[in-house]
């Protein structure tokens, strides 16, 4: 398959008259130490972080839940920065409950904000289908309880779950600690022959490593931090950014 020149979707929301063209506000768990360093990173010039925490203890179906209770009031927050879009920065967060959770966790923040929002989950979903991959391995630092259900939100999107693979941790400090060595090795067992590989978490170090493993595997990977800051920078209508992956080139 030649995902290269596959057309990115233009489904996600555009900004609203009067908001800034250049901040993001970033809902993130209170415990996530690497996505505001990842976006940092990542953003082009011109663009800028406003970030605004949910209480995460451990990435729990019942912590998840918890935190997500808090999303509006802390999106509020980021709404008095006058910041451009909001990302709901949590990949099972955003997916605990499936496709209509998501959605309906989207357009929460949304209307009780008025600014355009898009989820990590949703972004992912987008992602790969922008570049073509239908069947899809993902590697996760998650427990099987929430790798079953990331699972069954990916299935209900059309895609084909070739493999799921967790490192059985829900201490969201320790997801922050994994080794560059062992994303990799991660991602080589469970990659296979799919058409392309989706690394899940945002808090998970992934960000500085999606070129050389997209290099060696030589198909797409998506990652959740990459998938959230394409997803905010469409909205944004910015240009693309180079040296993290194929997915933040085709904006």
């Amino acid at each position: 398959m030649d995902w290269r020149g596959y057309k990115s979707s233009k489904s996600l929301l555009t900004p609203m008259k009067g908001m800034s063209a250049g901040r993001v506000g970033l809902l993130l768990p209170s415990s996530n130490t690497t996505m505001e360093p990842d976006f940092y990173r990542m953003a082009p010039e011109g663009v800028t972080i406003h970030s605004a925490r949910m209480m995460l203890r451990s990435v729990t179906v019942e912590g998840l839940e918890e935190m997500s209770g808090e999303a509006t009031k802390a999106a509020g927050l980021l709404a008095t920065a006058g910041v451009g879009v909001i990302v709901f920065g949590c990949t099972s967060g955003s997916l605990l409950k499936g496709v209509e959770w998501e959605r309906s966790l989207v357009s929460r923040i949304r209307d009780e904000t008025g600014i355009p929002t898009v989820s990590t989950a949703g972004a992912v979903v987008e992602g790969l289908k922008s570049l073509g991959v239908h069947r899809v391995s993902v590697a996760t630092p998650y427990t099987e309880d929430i790798n079953l259900l990331e699972k069954r939100f990916l299935e209900a999107h059309g895609f084909v779950v070739e493999a799921i693979q967790g490192l059985g941790l829900a201490d969201n400090l320790e997801i922050a600690a994994v080794s560059p060595k062992r994303v990799m090795e991660l991602v080589g067992e469970v990659a296979g022959d799919s058409d392309g590989v989706f690394i899940s978490c945002t808090n998970l170090p992934v960000v500085p490593l999606i070129s050389g493993l997209e290099s060696r595997l030589g198909r797409p990977l998506v990652a959740s931090n990459q998938a959230s800051m394409w997803a905010v920078l469409r909205v944004l209508r910015h240009r693309g950014v180079d040296g993290y992956g194929k997915l933040l080139e085709v904006l």
